[in-house]
C-alpha cells in the first residue's frame, strides 16, 4: 500500500510538471513591436516592447492590452487607451514576426503593419 501511494504521488507530481511544462510558449520572452501607419491620420509609427508569457501577450503599462498567441504562432491582439483602440492579428516565427492593425485615434482612422523582434 505504501509502494502504491508513494507512486501514486510521483505519478501525479510528474503529471504536474508536464502540465506546466507544456503551458509555456515557444514565443515567451520579451519582443520589440513597430507599429507602421500606411492610411489615416494617425502618428506614423509607434514603438513599444511586449511580454508573452505561456502565449499571454502583455504590457506592464496599458491596461486594457489583450493578446494571445497559438501554438502555431498566429497572434491576435488589441489595446484600448481612451480616445484610441487598435486591434491587430497576424504570426510569429521564433524570433520575429509580422501583421497587419487597424483603430482608431479620436475621429481618425488608421491602418497599417507591424513588425516584432525578440528581445
Amino acid at each position: 500500500m505504501k509502494k502504491l501511494l508513494t507512486s501514486a504521488i510521483a505519478a501525479s507530481c510528474l503529471v504536474a510538471f508536464a502540465s506546466a511544462a507544456q503551458a509555456r510558449s515557444a514565443y515567451d520572452g520579451s519582443w520589440d513591436l513597430l507599429f507602421v501607419t500606411q492610411r489615416g491620420a494617425c502618428d506614423p509609427t509607434y514603438n513599444f516592447a511586449v511580454n508573452i508569457t505561456d502565449g499571454v501577450v502583455t504590457h506592464p503599462n496599458l491596461v486594457k492590452f489583450r493578446g494571445h498567441v497559438a501554438r502555431s504562432g498566429a497572434v491576435h491582439a488589441s489595446v484600448s487607451v481612451p480616445d484610441k483602440y487598435a486591434s491587430g492579428s497576424g504570426r510569429l516565427s521564433s524570433n520575429s514576426g509580422r501583421g497587419t492593425w487597424s483603430g482608431y485615434s479620436g475621429g481618425a482612422r488608421c491602418s497599417g503593419y507591424w513588425t516584432a523582434q525578440r528581445n
